[in-house]
């Protein structure tokens, strides 16, 4: 069955959403992947996608307390058919669970991609595992549920609560200039800065899966927010952005590759911001602006 025939034309929204929520039927073979690997999944961005965000977990980063919506949203991604599909995601992971997982992805014959932070400074210290494999969607399903298996994701995952939005949508994606959704106190936006095709191991990449650029803003009371997430792009933009970000007050935690062999060769770049609002999402817009 061919994965383009359920796909919304939606903009994929980032990295990091927060775990199932209710959706439409996604249709065989989809709905089965979602059954093995215990989460709903949607068609977003050209992919289907599946998240596992880390709720047992508590973060923090100095004095805030970091919304699982923030920066903990493990999820798989897959695209092409469901005879041939490729899966691509990432892995939110504690350092008990580094090394068993890293042996299981090898076991099941799934690439690393990546291993590295995306954050600075939090507590506990969490590590970002990437990872893509190619071949039957469903068999990759089972592969990355016996991985999943060693993590403490909690899984089946349950819908989010509803919560109020407590953050101006309007300010957010107005500054920003793109459309997103939020839930409680976080807005989730994302867009590819990437042009023209990419390719990895020689077969096109899914842009939304493989190269989004998801941004994160979460408020944390009295006009305050803090946003992270990365930007995605090529060589030439990464001094440009930088320079945006630091201008801006807001820190680079990481300038770094998820893929392997990719061509051209993208680097993504990951911040933390904290401030007022307003502040942030100014600082935000500037490095898009010098990204695009």
């Amino acid at each position: 069955m061919n994965a383009r025939l359920f796909l919304l034309t939606i903009l994929a929204v980032g990295g990091i959403a927060d775990g199932a929520t209710c959706q439409a039927p996604l249709g065989a073979p989809w709905d089965s992947a979602g059954r093995i690997l215990k989460t709903s999944g949607t068609a977003t961005g050209g992919y289907y996608r599946y998240t596992f965000p880390r709720r047992d977990l508590t973060l923090r980063i100095g004095d805030v307390t970091v919304s699982p919506a923030l920066a903990l949203g493990a999820w798989a991604g897959f695209s092409g058919d469901a005879a041939d599909a490729t899966v691509m995601g990432d892995l939110v992971l504690t350092s008990a669970e580094l090394k068993p997982v890293l042996a299981e992805l090898s076991r099941q014959g799934i690439d690393v991609t990546a291993i590295h932070n995306h954050l600075a400074g939090e507590e506990p210290q969490i590590t970002y595992v990437h990872f893509h494999g190619q071949g039957v969607a469903l068999e990759l399903s089972a592969r990355l549920d016996r991985v999943l298996a060693l993590t403490g994701a909690p899984r089946p995952v349950a819908a989010a609560a509803p919560q109020p939005i407590t953050i101006d949508t309007a300010l957010v994606f107005g500054t920003l200039g793109l459309r997103g959704r939020a839930q409680g106190a976080v807005a989730q936006v994302s867009t590819v800065l990437v042009p023209g095709v990419v390719t990895m191991h020689g077969r096109p990449v899914t842009p939304a899966l493989g190269y989004g650029t998801p941004v994160n803003v979460q408020v944390v009371g009295d006009g305050r927010a803090v946003a992270t997430g990365d930007f995605a792009v090529l060589g030439p933009k990464v001094a440009p952005v930088l320079q945006a970000l630091t201008s801006h007050g807001i820190m680079a935690t990481a300038v770094h590759s998820h893929l392997v062999d990719e061509e051209p060769r993208i680097y993504y770049m990951h911040f933390w911001a904290d401030g007022s609002l307003s502040d942030v999402l100014r600082g935000l817009r500037a490095a898009l602006d010098a990204a695009r």
